[in-house]
């Protein structure tokens, strides 16, 4: 499990048209993760957000599978909508 963080690259968001300040990875595999590191806990609004970021790289390649990697507590109710809407979330 480790190792595949080790493994991670970052990726340039405008690549997907996505503002600066968001953070990517990718692994080896060719997944997308998208980085919250923070305290606070993940809540429907920030899942929204997560949303929107997918539907913007999913414009660019239809083919990127797209994950959540967060330091932070997710809410269960956000937890579920990401899933519904293919997202996984992973801790970090």
């Amino acid at each position: 499990l480790i190792s595949s963080f080790i493994s991670m690259k970052p990726v340039d968001p405008k690549t997907y048209n996505l503002p600066p300040r968001t953070k990517l990875l990718e692994n080896n595999k060719g997944f997308l993760f998208v980085l919250i590191d923070r305290k606070s806990r993940v809540v429907m609004k920030d899942g929204h957000k997560i949303v929107k970021i997918a539907e913007d790289i999913k414009k660019i390649n239809q083919n990127k599978k797209i994950s959540l990697l967060t330091s932070a507590p997710v809410c269960s109710k956000t937890k579920k909508h990401l899933l519904k809407c293919s997202i996984h979330v992973l801790a970090l």
